[in-house]
């Protein structure tokens, strides 16, 4: 019923789309009422961390198991400038960002020269190498003990309750899921989404699909730092957690959870998760990873495309006149659009 319900809203997916959106501000505003205030901005930590991922994967088609770098580094990046600054912390997390944005610039030059599973190693690996160097490099990172008393500042603002800095931190994270939603709207957006589907067609019409790649692998760490960042600033430490590659996995499961490639699934699917894990350590249940585990087959076995994907699908929200505009397509040198098929 739910579903035929869905289908018949095929021939309104604008305002449907317009609907969600204000829905979707309105569940942000009002998540700290109905959740604990650090749960909740947990969620947008996270859920920031799994649009920033699908960014790579669902519209660049690269698997990256090694995303926990730009995290974990963003982590340590914002409580040490944090720590030895007392900036606002507005400051600090901008400057995580871009520290995982450089992190990003040399190990995407070389890991976009691969693809599939030689893509994913290869992020693996570097990623495992920054978990070694944040475990040796103990009189900065703290080491195993991680980097504790990272201060939450805000000119004439008391920080310190909870409730109040998920409203500090909202507009950031808005910011960046409005940023990615625009970038995969804009023209780059399409030929990255053409790269994925063919890129030897890509570079016979002249364009380098190693460098896109690259860019878009470099804004999804910059805003993968910024979700770390915060989410650092908001537990007041960083910890060797951060950096480890159960963090890669565990946003890989939240993105396709949520659906690969819709972008606001991964939302769905990172609150789905941080909820459950928080609900089963209330509960005293230890072994979280066996539950998320059985409930991720289950939703991957039920909604092939995920829980937002297998919505959006019957609904069509991308369906119409609109699928057309955010097909896969590139420029000729005369500006006319071509489609890219696969």
């Amino acid at each position: 019923m739910i579903f035929a319900l869905l289908g018949k809203l095929r021939r309104y997916p604008a305002p449907l789309r317009w609907g969600l959106l204000a829905a979707g501000l309105l569940a942000a505003l009002g998540l700290p009422w109905a959740l604990y205030p650090p749960v909740a901005a947990d969620i947008l930590c996270w859920g920031l961390f799994a649009v920033a991922f699908d960014l790579l994967l669902g519209h660049a088609g690269l698997l990256s198991f090694g995303h926990a770098a730009f995290w974990g580094t963003s982590a340590y990046a914002t409580g040490l400038i944090a720590i030895h600054s007392g900036l606002p912390f507005y400051v600090p997390v901008l400057g995580g960002a871009a520290a995982a944005a450089l992190l990003a610039a040399p190990i995407g030059w070389l890991a976009v020269r691969r693809s599939g599973i030689y893509f994913a190693m290869v992020t693996l690996a570097f990623a495992q190498m920054v978990y070694f160097i944040a475990n040796q490099w103990g009189d900065v990172t703290g080491g195993e003990n991680g980097l504790q008393g990272i201060p939450r500042e805000l000119p004439g603002i008391d920080l310190s309750d909870s409730f109040v800095f998920y409203y500090a931190m909202l507009p950031v994270v808005l910011l960046g899921l409005a940023a990615a939603w625009r970038i995969v709207r804009s023209p780059f957006g399409r030929v990255v989404a053409a790269v994925r589907e063919n890129p030897d067609r890509v570079r016979a019409l002249g364009y380098s699909a190693d460098r896109y790649k690259l860019v878009v692998f470099v804004v999804s760490a910059f805003l993968s730092g910024l979700a770390g960042g915060l989410y650092a600033v908001n537990h007041g430490f960083a910890s060797l957690q951060e950096v480890y590659w159960t963090t890669s996995g565990k946003v890989v499961v939240m993105t396709v959870l949520g659906g690969i490639g819709t972008l606001w699934g991964s939302l769905i699917g990172a609150a789905a998760v941080v909820r459950l894990e928080d609900w089963l350590s209330t509960a005293g249940f230890e072994e979280t990873g066996l539950v998320t585990g059985g409930v991720f087959i289950v939703a991957v076995l039920v909604f092939r495309r995920g829980v937002w994907g297998t919505i959006a699908h019957v609904a069509g929200v991308r369906g119409g006149g609109e699928r057309a505009e955010h097909e896969p397509h590139v420029q000729e040198p005369d500006g006319t659009p071509q489609r890219v098929p696969s």
